[in-house]
């Protein structure tokens, strides 16, 4: 019996889902479905099943959020393939199946989109087992859900007749209402959830065939890939002359291997905050509440909360609520979340991107407070980890440690701070953080300077190849 192996897809930006998901810290990185996020929930949906570690193929910006979010719940070392930059699903497969089978194995690639939510596991690895004979035998198999609505957002499957894994007589975009209305009641359609399994080297032979580009482009990424630890850099040169496809384009739509299981597993693609609140507990008035909220009077609302939020008397809203931002919005209306961000990033919005709170490799900063020719960060440093040694040309920085141990590095000088300790440094001075101790540091960092952009720095050495 072939080797499983899971390939978990983390490449999405997840602006649907704005304020909470932004492009620097997408929705796979979020627990919005529970207490684990949505990258951790979907390894340990396999874990069980699985023969190898994960291989993830996720982008070049998000590679130790995918390190530091697997390892806090025990997963074996992944095989992270980064991508410099989005060439949609293809590509993406095509460098897994070549990490895959860079050992000189052909495993069954289990495809995962990281961002799903799955509310019945159990039926999910009965139906991986149920599709390994198809997938052994040469199909490239898919997961087409069960539908339970006439859902215009999704695209359709159609199957042959017949149980278990079956034929795909066809793929049809999203249709508009009264056409999923017809595919409900006439059955034989299902979702298509871009969940798929199929062996690694008939991926490739498939993909081959029906766009040779694409794999010569993706071998070429592969073969000039810079290997850093867990991390294999896709060359960007060779992967920027990869076409951009998608696997249902690209293979699933020609291929006369083309199979699908049917199944229904409690499957949603959290596309929208609409699609959250139908995967959410809701309480009698059809209500979803994600921290401090107090509902009165209020019926089929969706709030999430970092701070107290109040609803009154509305109904079919969604309320978002994060340090910077607060959306409010109808529920039928969420998917033109994506013209705000759009519109956001016209304006050049930071907030568009990144939180106010800003994760780095080393940790985070989270900027508290900023006036005219100053700023208050919050910063926090992992243990083991340290900053780039770097100076700044148009600001100063004063710290003082909250917590935790910090050593700096000041030009000649090298010293350890304890709480409730500070240290100054100049304009122009090389300097640099680290935690030598085994809690997180946590310290105020107040900066003064005519300018204090982040694109304020020189960098002379860094851990993290950013020097």
């Amino acid at each position: 019996m072939a080797k499983l192996q899971p390939v978990l897809l983390s490449g999405g930006s997840g602006t649907r889902l704005w304020p909470l998901s932004r492009e620097a810290y997408p929705k796979q990185f979020l627990p919005l479905a529970g207490d684990d996020t949505m990258l951790q929930a979907t390894w340990l949906r396999v874990a069980a099943i699985a023969d190898a570690a994960p291989i993830v193929v996720a982008g070049e910006e998000h590679r130790f959020l995918v390190a530091e979010q697997l390892r806090q719940i025990g997963a074996p070392t992944p095989a992270i393939v980064l991508e410099p930059l989005g060439r949609n699903t293809a590509p993406a497969i095509a460098a897994a199946a070549l990490q895959a089978m860079a050992g000189g194995d052909d495993p069954l690639l289990l495809v995962l989109p990281s961002d799903h939510v799955v509310r019945n596991d159990p039926a999910f690895r009965a139906a991986v087992a149920a599709a390994m004979p198809a997938a052994e035998a040469g199909k490239l198999v898919t997961f087409g859900i069960v539908p339970d609505a006439p859902e215009t957002g999704f695209g359709y499957i159609e199957a042959a007749p017949g149980e278990g894994v079956r034929p795909v007589l066809r793929f049809v975009e999203k249709p508009d209402a009264a056409t999923a209305q017809a595919y409900l009641e006439a059955g034989g359609y299902y979702w298509n959830s871009g969940m798929f399994l199929l062996r690694a080297s008939r991926y490739l032979e498939e993909l081959q065939r029906f766009r040779p580009d694409i794999v010569t482009a993706v071998r070429a990424a592969f073969a000039a890939a810079a290997r850093d630890g867990d991390f294999i850099r896709l060359d960007k040169a060779a992967f920027a002359a990869c076409p951009s496809d998608s696997i249902d384009y690209a293979v699933m739509e020609r291929t006369d291997a083309a199979a699908v299981l049917p199944v229904d597993i409690g499957w949603s693609d959290v596309g929208s905050w609409s699609a959250l609140w139908d995967v959410s507990e809701q309480d009698a008035e059809g209500n979803a509440h994600h921290g401090d909220v107090v509902s009165i009077d209020s019926r089929n609302s969706y709030a999430y909360a970092r701070r107290l939020v109040a609803l009154v008397g509305v109904d079919d809203l969604v309320v978002v609520e994060t340090d910077d931002a607060v959306l409010v919005a109808r529920k039928h209306k969420v998917q033109q979340v994506k013209d705000v961000v759009a519109r956001l990033k016209a304006g050049q919005r930071s907030q568009a991107v990144l939180h106010r709170e800003v994760h780095r490799p080393w940790g985070s900063y989270d900027s508290v407070d900023v006036g005219e020719r100053f700023q208050v960060k919050r910063i926090k440093v992992k243990p083991g980890a340290r900053l780039s040694l770097q100076s700044h040309e148009r600001r100063a920085e004063h710290w003082i440690v909250v917590s935790g141990v910090a050593r700096v590095t000041r030009d000649n000088d090298v010293f350890e701070l304890f709480a409730n300790q500070s240290t100054y440094i100049p304009i122009g001075a090389k300097h640099r953080l680290e935690n030598p101790g085994s809690e997180m540091l946590e310290l105020i960092e107040v900066q003064s300077g005519d300018y204090l952009g982040e694109d304020d720095i020189v960098r002379y050495e860094d851990v993290y190849g950013r020097s």
